[in-house]
């Protein structure tokens, strides 16, 4: 395989392709966006495990946690025995610049660090909402839904930044002084909640997507070893949408097909928004984490949940109903 050309010792080859279908950009522009926010991308991926989105050329995106063996051996990297998969893992650590570039050449369109790091796989320095929309539903609906978690932020004198998923909707970042994951999990549930009551005609909290009745989902399952995709990521989506941090205030008047592989630097210029707008870390309330400790986890109620639905279709059809 020919070299195009070489970055910071990485051999970068074939970078005229088109990145995937319908991403409007080549993987040269992939690897050049990268490479310009670098210094702005990594403080969210250093020291945490990271997952990638990868996009090979006639294959279909994959996820890719565990590092090929064709890694090179200067990538630094975390194992560890997945109980889940009951295998061993071995994560990669994105600490710099070479690494980014690596990745970059091996076509990872998303960089999905976790919200633990790599030395404190116990303890969380963020509470994060993911807001997502229903099908068919406007960006607004999430930007309102983003609104009511900032609301409920106030309510207990605390803030949070906001970026686009990159996606269709909206995360939200509370920095917070490093905290056991149950504490983080349980204080995560109490402010959906919270924004939930504040109009629950627009936002629920429901897990099961058939429970949410067109509204808004306040996803507060992201904590402990979960991943959130970084800041400044690009996206596996038509035309190659980032995930792009804004005030507040600007929320409202953005859509995410316009913030892509090809406006986002120039929209940027020399700020980094994700740093310059992200709150001082902040103590967890008392009230905020009792509030979640009764809270059911969200996937254990459902699962249980699932499994009493499914019982009763079992019985209904058994009764020929």
């Amino acid at each position: 395989m020919s070299t195009d050309e070489e970055r910071d010792g990485v051999a970068l080859t074939n970078l005229d392709q088109p990145l995937f279908d319908g991403a409007e950009a080549t993987k040269r522009e992939l690897v050049d966006y990268l490479d310009a926010v670098h210094e702005r991308i990594l403080p969210g991926l250093r020291d945490r495990p990271l997952s990638v989105v990868r996009v090979l050329r006639g294959q279909q995106p994959f996820m890719q946690k565990n590092l090929p063996k064709y890694t090179p051996e200067w990538m630094q990297r975390l194992s560890y025995w997945a109980e889940s998969s009951h295998r061993q893992v071995t994560y990669a650590l994105c600490q710099d610049r070479r690494s980014l570039l690596w990745f970059a050449n091996q076509r990872a369109v998303e960089y999905h660090p976790t919200l633990v790091r790599a030395d404190r796989w116990d303890r969380v320095d963020a509470v994060v909402l993911d807001i997502d929309p229903p099908p068919g539903s406007a960006f607004p609906a999430a930007v309102a839904a983003a609104h009511l978690v900032r609301e409920a932020l106030d309510g207990l004198g605390m803030a949070g930044a906001v970026k686009t998923s990159g996606a269709k909707g909206v995360h939200v970042f509370v920095p917070i002084e490093e905290t056991p994951v149950d504490v983080a999990a349980a204080a995560t549930r109490a402010l959906a909640a919270r924004a939930e009551r504040l109009d629950p005609g627009l936002a629920t909290t429901a897990y099961l997507k058939e429970d949410r009745g067109g509204k808004v989902f306040l996803d507060a399952t992201r904590a402990g070893g979960a991943t959130v995709v970084a800041a400044y990521s690009p996206r596996v989506r038509p035309g190659t949408p980032v995930s792009f941090p804004l005030a507040w205030e600007e929320l409202a008047s953005v859509t995410p097909p316009e913030l892509t592989l090809r406006t986002a630097r120039a929209r940027l210029g020399d700020a980094d928004p994700w740093a310059e707008l992200m709150p001082a870390a902040q103590p967890l309330p008392d009230v905020l984490v009792e509030e979640g400790r009764a809270i059911p986890v969200a996937r254990v109620q459902a699962m249980h949940e699932g499994k009493r639905r499914a019982r009763a279709r079992r019985a209904a059809q058994e009764r020929g109903e």
